[in-house]
């Protein structure tokens, strides 16, 4: 039986990650939040305004709850992709502005909702939902995209970690390069003997 303990536990789990998706971004200039550091142009900022669309989407229009602002349609192909990347005429602070509204109108679904609530998602193999299948999926949806936040800030600076109070910056540039090279050294071994 799904109960409100497990509806809680996901969305403070989801509130936690969101805000671990902003902090990805702090201290960076606008243009290595921008710029593409993948061959597919993945970006920082990408991620937000994609996580910004996907929300509005799964705890908005699945429950009959439409986000009140325009949003590109999930079944518009000329705007497909357009998520994925902030135009020059786009801030920080509008996606940022953005993604908390998002957070606010998805947080009102997900208290207003029981968890075992029915949604519709007509772009799913199999799309009727509950609010807790949606809670996981974007749950899921947000770690996979911290996930990747993670390893392009990573690239920038070096930065690493969950969140502010759990960096991993207080080892030295010394210790980064001896591991990369004990990490380099393992693999080279392993090839070697296969």
């Amino acid at each position: 039986m799904i109960d409100d303990f497990a509806k809680e536990y996901l969305h403070s789990d989801l509130r936690e990650i969101r805000e671990t998706m902003l902090w990805k971004l702090d201290g960076l200039d606008e243009y290595d939040i921008r710029r593409p550091l993948t061959a597919t142009g993945t970006n920082l900022l990408g991620l937000v305004k994609h996580l910004a669309v996907s929300e509005s989407r799964y705890f908005g229009e699945v429950f009959g709850r439409p986000f009140p602002e325009p949003l590109p349609r999930w079944d518009d192909t000329g705007a497909r992709g357009t998520d994925l990347w902030a135009s020059e005429h786009e801030t920080r602070e509008d996606i940022f502005g953005l993604y908390r509204r998002v957070w606010h109108h998805s947080d009102k679904t997900i208290t207003d909702l029981a968890v075992d609530a029915p949604g519709h998602v007509p772009w799913w193999p199999r799309p009727n939902v509950m609010l807790f299948n949606i809670l996981v999926h974007m749950l899921t949806e947000t770690n996979r995209h911290a996930g990747h936040a993670d390893i392009l800030r990573e690239q920038l600076d070096g930065a690493t970690g969950a969140a502010a109070e759990y960096t991993n910056m207080q080892r030295d540039a010394a210790f980064w390069a001896a591991r990369h090279a004990e990490i380099e050294r393992a693999a080279k071994a392993a090839v070697e003997r296969a």
